[in-house]
């Protein structure tokens, strides 16, 4: 999906809603354990439900890896079933991968390059802090995307994004610099929604960059301030929801609830947009 679809398609659903799928296999409805894959049969479920709403899904692969290859076929058959769908919808693997180049390479040919069309991502979650040589091979891939972490939500972000150089704060740095390693069409920053006071100064650098933003729902996060600090013309956000969806009840109703609170976002979103 490249920029433009992705702004038709926020424009369409009135929506620019991002469903994270962080499906812990300790937290989804215990009647799902009886399945041969649970985590898939969540993931359904909750895709189902959301799709009305949402314009991207964000699995995080963490919870999938964790788990074996086991796992790792519950993220493939959750991709292949999103792809599936007559909806056309953006796909984030979050992954938070980097390394030097030629590592890099395979990393992206993972997401990227797989043989079987279903199985590729529209975007992976990319760490900058090796720098230039360890993003390049990400954008190789046409109409592929690079989300770039900037500034992210976590507590611990304070101990090195914050730190300030030659008068800049190292995430501005980031910004400045990969600015020259590619464009508005393919790379997009990662900026958390408990951080969404620095919006402002972000858009000065990145004013034409979508923007993925986490930490609005469980983490506390303010969409009004997200939107008046954050949007631009195209909209410009991806706004990610995981726990306040997916969790909304851990009973027979949980696909149910997560519609219920999708809808509830994307309703909000409409009046934005």
């Amino acid at each position: 999906m490249n920029k433009q679809e992705l702004i038709e398609t926020i424009n369409r659903k009135k929506s620019f809603l991002c469903v994270g799928l962080d499906s812990d296999i300790s937290k989804i409805p215990s009647h799902l354990l009886s399945f041969q894959d649970p985590i898939f049969e969540f993931n359904k479920a909750i895709i189902d439900a959301t799709l009305p709403y949402a314009v991207a899904y964000k699995p995080n692969l963490a919870f999938y890896e964790s788990l074996g290859w086991k796992g790792l076929k519950s993220l493939e058959k959750t991709v292949a079933y999103i792809r599936l769908k007559k909806e056309k919808v953006f796909l984030i693997a979050d992954a938070k991968r980097g390394d030097i180049g030629n590592t890099s390479k395979q990393y992206a040919l993972s997401f990227f390059g797989n043989i079987d069309e279903r199985l590729n991502y529209d975007a992976v979650t990319v760490a900058p802090y090796m720098g230039e040589d360890s993003v390049s091979p990400f954008l190789s891939f046409k109409n592929k995307w690079v989300v770039l972490l900037a500034l992210t939500s976590n507590k611990g972000a304070d101990d090195f994004q914050l730190l300030t150089s030659n008068g800049k704060r190292l995430f501005e740095h980031v910004l400045e610099s990969s600015k020259k390693w590619g464009n508005d069409q393919q790379m997009m920053y990662v900026v958390g929604a408990t951080k969404a006071e620095m919006l402002g100064n972000i858009r000065k650098i990145v004013p034409d960059n979508f923007l993925l933003i986490p930490g609005v729902g469980a983490q506390g996060g303010s969409l009004d301030a997200v939107v008046k600090y954050g949007m631009n013309n195209d909209c410009g956000l991806l706004v990610n929801a995981s726990r306040s969806i997916i969790y909304a009840s851990n009973n027979t109703d949980f696909a149910k609830r997560a519609g219920q609170e999708a809808a509830a976002i994307q309703k909000e979103m409409a009046r934005y947009l």
